[in-house]
């Protein structure tokens, strides 16, 4: 593919890691939403799957990479306008937007991508924050916002901590989309079989948390962008008895404004874990605990631009476009 020249600090070309595009679902998905606003800026998009990711001793880290516009249309949303391998330096950034697990493949995905770095290319959210940020373990460096939580593969431990708190909510620490969430009431019916199922018999680690009935209210996901919170989120509410307010769940998603405890936790946690290279972030708020720290590939930009008009995905494009340009001026000094 040719190359676009661009000012220093530009963004003239755009990689996209991320799951395979067919399986978008355009009317909600954050990234292609980041797409259509870079597209719209006039930036060139290609795009690969953690899988088209290369390195050979003696030659940089490259993909099998697709040049794609985007056409407007609901369904057939892209087309490929030419392919090829590419070094992941060649383009001004590359955005890392794989979906979880975050399982051995992505791990391994964030170590090609670091030695791209190496390299010159700009990766964002950086590697080795995205490794250092587990998406549930996050939560550990960030207790004093956290409900009363427990990490083992010990169902003795777990058990103590339901006698202790009563009514809890177990979930595997590699999931999305509420996928694995138990909640377990006063009465512990079926905690034995729910910790065997979750932890493989001791073998798997996970989470244990109180349950929090402000998720009544709903599973707000505050955005911080560059450092600072975007300043609506996306309350996810369960629905018809459900106790998993995720989207993917059935959970209903209401834009609201963020609270003073949102405004609270978000400017406490926003520099610190931008100062570790991590762009974007979406913060799992019940009520006034901060229950998860999601940095792979937050979502709900679509959502919350939809309800309330404010631009989300137009802020991330201008965070990155200052990122690139600050890493081209550090680089010039």
């Amino acid at each position: 593919m040719p190359e676009t020249p661009t000012e220093p600090g530009g963004l003239g070309r755009v990689l996209v890691v991320a799951d395979p595009l067919p399986s978008f679902v355009t009317y909600k998905d954050s990234t292609f939403a980041m797409m259509r606003e870079l597209a719209r800026r006039g930036v060139r998009l290609a795009a690969c799957e953690p899988a088209h990711l290369h390195w050979r001793r003696g030659e940089p880290v490259t993909a099998r990479v697709r040049e794609v516009v985007l056409t407007g249309a609901a369904d057939d949303w892209f087309r490929v306008s030419q392919q090829g391998r590419e070094p992941l330096h060649a383009f001004d950034a590359v955005l890392m937007r794989k979906d979880p697990p975050f399982d051995a493949e992505y791990f391994y995905a964030t170590h090609l991508l670091q030695q791209a770095e190496r390299e010159g290319a700009l990766v964002f959210n950086r590697p080795a924050a995205l490794r250092d940020h587990p998406e549930k373990l996050a939560l550990m460096e960030f207790a004093d916002w956290a409900p009363p939580t427990l990490v083992t593969r010990s169902a003795e431990a777990i058990r103590a901590f339901h006698a202790e708190h009563g009514d809890i909510i177990l979930k595997p620490l590699d999931g999305m989309g509420g996928r694995g969430v138990f909640r377990v009431g006063p009465d512990g019916l079926n905690l034995g079989a729910v910790v065997e199922t979750l932890t493989q018999h001791g073998h798997t680690t996970i989470m244990a948390q109180r349950f929090l009935p402000a998720i009544a209210m709903g599973d707000k996901r505050v955005l911080v962008i560059g450092g600072e919170p975007v300043p609506y989120c996306l309350a996810r509410i369960p629905q018809g008895g459900e106790v998993r307010g995720n989207l993917a769940a059935g959970g209903r998603g209401v834009a609201q404004a963020l609270s003073e405890a949102d405004w609270t936790i978000a400017r406490a946690l926003g520099p610190r874990l931008a100062a570790r290279g991590l762009l974007l972030v979406g913060l799992d708020i019940i009520g006034e605990h901060l229950t998860e720290v999601n940095v792979t590939s937050p979502t709900c930009f679509q959502e919350i631009t939809q309800q309330t008009g404010y631009d989300v995905a137009a802020r991330f494009v201008d965070a990155l476009q200052a990122a690139v340009a600050g890493t081209a001026t550090q680089k010039a000094m």
